[in-house]
């Protein structure tokens, strides 16, 4: 039994490059596929052979049309699929470590529409204090004021309390929905029009400036992210073993808060409400290969990165000429695993291996 034990771990460790190499594969290749399927459709070959022109690798150029819907419609909206789930999914394993339970999500427990707010508020009362930077800074804002409300509120004796957590998460949505829905009302039709792209979520509007400006937030968050692995792994084993291995947690969770706070903000800034990619992704990678952040962290970010470009591709094509809101595709096939997930943890007691 024993060595049947020791050689769980290697298995488990040998697991993380494949899954690393699996995940930059699919990704790769819906990034392609995405940038070729549509309305207007551009063979993979062409795709291919435009890129290798635009950066001097031989290569040739398409017609004045296939360049123009390739540079200016399809690959703006690829690339802020990868930013935005790539935030996403790292936001959702942040989360999960720094509050110590599976259900945490800034989707679920109000970030993201604390972030939209703040998003919306900008949009309905017409601010352009900070020129094309409004938005994003004042989605930044809001969303940092719900995460600090939340954790504030879920704190009890010492400990973060899951019950709690989504009890409260459920408080702020409503509130959330209640001043969206007070913007709405004093907003004029295109002010309206806006709005509810935050609240459906999409990648409809993606360009290349919308790209820029998510793109220093997205990666400040996921380059600061991994260096937290290690700790994270020691807060697992509790607040107390952490501290006495030298882990400041209460520094911790305020610095990491913050992280989830930027990738969160700056993915609704430009993409609105989308909800489950960071609770369905790290624990898919988790059921892969363990809990150990060092992977998990990273390797969320490409999951939901792979995760929201395969669904931007379906949002685009299922229902053709039509295309479904992404933050509802999300929804759908994210809330099924939702309650699987409270069946799951109820029966564990509120904790996962």
């Amino acid at each position: 039994m024993a060595s049947a034990g020791a050689e769980a771990v290697p298995r488990r460790r040998a697991a993380a490059p494949v899954l690393t190499a699996s995940l930059l594969g699919v990704l790769l290749l819906l990034a392609l596929l995405s940038a070729g399927i549509g309305a207007y459709e551009i063979p993979l070959g062409d795709v291919l052979a435009s890129m290798q022109h635009r950066v001097g690798l031989g290569g040739h150029a398409l017609d004045r049309t296939a360049e123009s819907v390739l540079w200016n419609i399809r690959l703006p909206r690829v690339v802020l699929a990868v930013l935005v789930g790539a935030s996403l999914g790292c936001a959702g394993a942040l989360m999960q470590g720094v509050f110590g339970n599976p259900l945490a999500e800034p989707g679920v427990i109000g970030i993201s529409a604390g972030a939209a707010v703040g998003a919306v508020g900008a949009i309905a009362l017409g601010l352009s204090f900070f020129g094309n930077w409004t938005v994003t800074v004042c989605a930044f804002v809001a969303g940092l004021a719900t995460v600090l409300l939340v954790y504030a509120m879920s704190r009890s004796g010492g400990r973060t309390e899951v019950v709690t957590l989504i009890l409260t998460g459920i408080a702020v949505n409503a509130f959330a929905g209640a001043l969206i829905g007070l913007f709405i009302f004093f907003a004029d039709n295109a002010q309206v029009t806006q709005i509810t792209f935050w609240q459906l979520g999409s990648l409809a509007q993606a360009t290349w400036p919308k790209v820029l400006a998510v793109l220093p937030c997205a990666l400040v968050g996921l380059a600061v992210a991994p260096f937290h692995a290690r700790r994270l792994d020691l807060l697992a084993l509790g607040e107390r073993p952490a501290r006495h291995l030298g882990v400041d947690v209460e520094r911790l969770r305020v610095a990491l808060i913050l992280v989830v706070a930027l990738l969160t903000a700056a993915a609704v800034a430009v993409a609105g409400i989308i909800t489950f990619v960071g609770l369905l992704v790290p624990h898919l990678l988790r059921m892969a290969n363990g809990p150990g952040h060092r992977f998990l962290v990273p390797g969320s970010a490409l999951g939901g990165a792979v995760v929201l470009t395969a669904g931007d591709l379906a949002a685009r094509t299922a229902a053709a000429p039509a295309e479904l809101p992404l933050g509802v595709l999300t929804a759908l096939i994210g809330s099924p695993f939702f309650f699987w997930l409270l069946r799951r943890t109820r029966r564990r007691q509120g904790g996962w291996a």
